[in-house]
């Protein structure tokens, strides 16, 4: 080739050089004398002007590992000698290994040809800033023509692949190190975004287009299958690109009354970046009809492989899904000006398409249990969390309800009450798919409810409704599962602590849900609270109450979610969903939260007699008392002052519960009373239970400080504990 770099080879050393590294490669295949075999790989790497020993490696070498060390040699040279490369050397070394990949596009060796396509990409990024644009689409010219199916099929295949690797290059996450600046690499993205990367996802939409029909029509697996499915994930590559933000006018104001975001929320586990391509974008992905037709595409592909169960994780399924996934993250200029009713019609297409996938949902778990395949399932959920990222509870709610009887937030429910079931069912077992769907599902009704909330808007009727069935559910599932449990020796120390972090998040997250139906899913706690402790007041000495114990220990943790934020870097408040609801409550002794604290609060009571405390409050229980307590007492027996808070709520009916919350806990001398008692507890879990570090930890730094935060609280239970102890007379 013309312009290749390295002079006029010596064919005796370029014969020693190449059996010289197949003999390293060999050596670290079966792990002899690793140290000398890195040694000849190095001098490979690092010799001045490797290109010609490298180039007869690469065509003439049988071992495709020594050929995989001849593409990284070239490259790794290259980088360091591009200040002594002629330009002729330097196109032609990238063309040399553009013209390897495609002429060997059939090898049975692919990483070989993924690392050459690499060597290729990084040096074209190298180049970018000094080649023209001409030289640059010459070269994407012939790369577009394979990818169109010109060549066939393998040569489609490399010319993608090629192109993915490119793309990755340019992603400042995923760049190779030159060894140059920040910069350099920024202009290198800019201009690849504005010049090329609409074109790169134009000959991938025709790639697509071109292999679609032979794939539904063929009843084997074709090569064009797999060129479709590298043609899906450069698409998908290409839509999570980090657009540069655009100055486009667009009507925020209208998008936000239709009940769209126009921002990216945070999410707690979970990355989502908004695609804003912007307007340059809208005739290829919206005009187009383009996601209508890779829904289509995919709903066809699973009708004709419906009766192969694991057909969902073959590699075109994945990227098809995952490609839909992502573009229910389109947002911005891309859609029209029409008061959002572009990226709504977006949204209802794609749910459309993807309740079939979960539709009915108690059926696909099933099926999952009996060894189909998760993987809808978890992508759904995926999809469910991105459209509920992008639009307002209500609209949420609303997209499903112009195609089914129900609305969205009615399956998100469903959903979770599968993968709460899943999880619990199979805690013993490595399957993790309901683990998977129930944080993603979570992470949906985190967003829906905490947008509710700071919009301070109330859920309708029929998602409150949901809520409410799903935590009853929820419950259910765990007081069984806690029940189940009851004799099962765990070596898992998580198991024994209270305040474990993922469970917290979890329950914290089960908590917004019972808020969201705070008036039937509070007295549902409180009745069975109640139900387990006169179950347990109940029982005969010669009863084993270990099940009704471990109840208990549950409802105990999870009622103080619900009742209590976790408080973290912040002082605890009452949470407002409890503070807003209740308006028809008029007695303070008919409020579904008082009466659920006192019945708690009148359970751990009864650790103080030494024979009930003997026989039902192991260190474990006292634990979760100790933590319910400290929680409870921070939240309403010595919070803020709040009176402003409520003063300035107005006349509403939520203004009387506000006033009874913030002031049940002081009413008719309850305060000391629960002050006294909290004393003795406290004496108790540090006098009676030795021993136990975990447990003396949580009432010092828990329960006393929240007690001892306020002057007064403070005083009161100073003068308590020295009252119960008397003075003791000092021997001098």
């Amino acid at each position: 080739m013309q312009g290749f770099p390295g002079g006029v080879p010596d064919p005796q050393q370029l014969q020693a050089t190449m059996l010289a590294i197949e003999q390293a490669c060999s050596l670290i295949q079966v792990h002899m004398n690793p140290a000398e075999a890195e040694k000849v790989l190095s001098s490979l790497h690092s010799s001045l002007m490797p290109y010609q020993a490298c180039r007869f490696i690469l065509e003439t070498s049988l071992m495709p590992n020594a050929r995989f060390q001849a593409a990284g040699a070239i490259g790794d040279a290259a980088i360091r000698e591009w200040g002594i490369l002629t330009d002729d050397n330097k196109r032609s070394l990238i063309l040399y290994c553009l013209n390897y990949v495609m002429e060997h596009a059939g090898s049975p060796d692919g990483y070989v040809q993924s690392k050459v396509s690499a060597v290729a990409a990084r040096l074209l990024k190298r180049g970018w800033l000094e080649f023209p644009d001409q030289e640059k689409g010459a070269i994407f010219f012939e790369v577009e023509q394979s990818i169109r199916g010109m060549h066939g099929p393998n040569r489609q295949f490399a010319g993608i692949n090629f192109l993915e690797t490119l793309v990755s290059e340019f992603s400042p996450s995923t760049a190779s190190s030159m060894g140059l600046p920040k910069e350099f690499h920024d202009q290198c993205q800019l201009s690849l975004e504005v010049k090329f990367l609409k074109d790169f996802y134009c000959w991938a939409q025709a790639a697509v287009f071109n292999t679609a029909d032979k794939i539904l029509n063929s009843n084997v697996t074709i090569p064009e299958e797999k060129a479709c499915s590298a043609a899906l994930r450069l698409m998908l590559q290409i839509l999570s690109w980090s657009f540069k933000p655009t100055l486009e006018h667009e009507n925020l104001d209208a998008k936000i009354k239709s009940g769209l975001r126009s921002d990216a929320i945070n999410l707690r586990k979970f990355e989502r970046s908004l695609v804003k391509p912007g307007s340059l974008w809208t005739d290829i992905l919206i005009s187009s009809a383009h996601t209508i037709w890779v829904l289509n595409f995919y709903t066809t592909l699973r009708q004709k492989y419906s009766y192969d169960t694991l057909w969902g994780d073959s590699p075109i399924a994945v990227s098809c899904r995952q490609l839909i996934v992502q573009l229910c993250s389109l947002a911005g200029a891309v859609f029209p000006n029409d008061n959002g009713d572009a990226q709504i019609e977006h949204f209802m297409h794609i749910l459309s398409a993807v309740i079939l996938w979960i539709e009915p949902p108690n059926v696909i778990a099933e099926s999952i249990r009996n060894g189909g395949s998760e993987s809808e399932f978890i992508d759904s959920c995926h999809v469910l969390l991105s459209v509920a990222s992008l639009t307002s509870s209500s609209l949420f709610d609303n997209l499903l309800k112009s195609i089914r009887q129900y609305g969205t937030i009615n399956l998100l429910s469903a959903l979770t009450s599968e993968a709460v079931k899943s999880v619990l069912d199979n805690q013993n077992e490595e399957e993790t798919w309901g683990s998977d769907a129930l944080d993603i599902l979570l992470e949906t009704w985190n967003v829906i409810l905490g947008e509710a909330c700071a919009d301070k808007s109330p859920m309708s009727a029929d998602g409150a409704l949901a809520a409410s069935n799903l935590f009853k559910i929820i419950v259910e599932s765990h007081l069984k599962a806690a029940a189940d449990s009851a004799f099962e020796d765990s070596d898992d120390a998580e198991y024994f602590h209270v305040s474990v972090s993922k469970r917290d998040e979890q329950l914290a997250l089960y908590a917004l849900i019972a808020r969201a139906a705070a008036d039937t899913t509070i007295p549902f706690l409180e009745q069975l609270f109640s139900e387990r402790f006169a179950r347990l007041s109940q029982r005969d000495v010669e009863n084993d109450p270990t099940r009704t114990l471990e109840e208990l220990y549950w409802l105990l943790l999870i009622t103080s979610h619900v009742l209590t934020d976790s408080g973290e870097g912040e002082t605890l408040l009452i949470p407002e969903a409890l503070q807003a609801g209740f308006t028809n409550v008029v007695e303070v002794a008919q409020h579904p939260v008082v009466t659920l604290s006192w019945s708690i609060i009148n359970f751990s009571r009864q650790c103080l007699d030494p024979g009930i405390r003997g026989r039902y409050f192991s260190p474990r229980l006292m634990e979760a008392v100790i933590w319910f307590l400290a929680r409870w007492v921070a939240t309403y027996l010595v919070p803020l002052d709040v009176s402003r808070e409520i003063d300035s709520v107005g006349r509403h009916g939520s203004q009387h519960s506000r006033k009874l919350l913030n002031s049940f806990a002081w009413d008719n001398n309850q305060g000391e009373l629960v002050l006294d008692f909290v004393a003795l507890m406290s004496m108790v879990a540090l006098t009676t239970y030795q021993g136990e570090i975990e447990l003396q930890t949580l009432t010092c730094q828990k329960l006393l400080a929240s007690v001892v935060r306020r002057k007064h609280t403070c005083a009161y239970v100073v003068q308590l504990v020295v009252d119960s102890f008397p003075p003791q007379h000092t021997i001098e």
